[in-house]
């Protein structure tokens, strides 16, 4: 089953095709929904993608499909006769296959935290900022970007300024890039590693020390997926 958000989101998505052959934009889509901020809409395509009911097409701009129906949409449509169908029922038809654009880059936007910063967990910076970045930068899932600070991972080519693309999860593997937050006080970019039953975050910087904690001290909140980086 679907929320009431990500029904009306298909429909929109669905109908917008069918209409124009054209996915509408992000902003187009907050609107629709009456929604606060674009990360919201975020959210809800991540997480039809997920669960295989849209995909993004790649290699093209603003490029959505709507793959299935939810089950019990598809259920009662099937089932229903030639007359009107009951008004609690959400009917979705087949999108027809727009005419494929010149190939572009695809382009989305993610929310954007602001910068790591000490003292700071990653849910105090929510916002309505949001960062444009090329989908081929990004895999499945749900992401957000944060403003890097400092040169504790300078090794890695992490450079304080750039744009971390974090993939929003609370497990990790071993020598991965997460985001780490410490004492549910200090978020931090750093090597995660487990070592005699401790929790190490090694920074990528020969001057500063690795970092060792208790498991419980520790709360994973994304691993890195990319990194974008400004030139004046």
């Amino acid at each position: 089953m679907l929320t009431r958000k990500q029904h009306e989101l298909i429909r929109f998505i669905q109908t917008r095709l069918e209409e124009t052959g054209v996915s509408p934009s992000f902003e187009e889509m907050k609107e629709a929904l009456d929604l606060k901020s674009k990360s919201g809409v975020h959210r809800l395509i991540s997480a039809l993608e997920e669960r295989g009911f849209i995909r993004r097409l790649p290699n093209r701009a603003r490029a959505l499909e709507v793959l299935r129906q939810p089950d019990d949409v598809a259920g009662a449509i099937a089932a229903k006769a030639p007359a009107a169908a009951p008004s609690n029922v959400v009917e979705l038809r087949p999108a027809p296959k727009p005419a494929a654009p010149a190939p572009a880059n695809d382009v989305i936007e993610i929310p954007l935290h602001g910068r790591i910063a000490a003292g700071v967990p990653i849910e105090a910076l929510e916002s309505d900022r949001s960062l444009p970045v090329p989908a081929a930068l990004l895999g499945p899932g749900e992401h957000y970007a944060l403003e890097v600070s400092g040169d504790s991972m300078i090794e890695a080519g992490i450079l304080d300024g750039d744009y971390a693309l974090i993939r929003r999860t609370d497990v990790a593997r071993d020598g991965e890039i997460v985001v780490a937050l410490v004492r549910d006080e200090e978020a931090t970019l750093k090597y995660l590693r487990r070592e005699n039953g401790m929790v190490r975050l090694d920074p990528a910087n020969s001057a500063y020390e690795p970092q060792i904690y208790r498991p419980g001290e520790v709360q994973v909140q994304g691993k890195l997926a990319g990194l974008l980086r400004r030139y004046h």
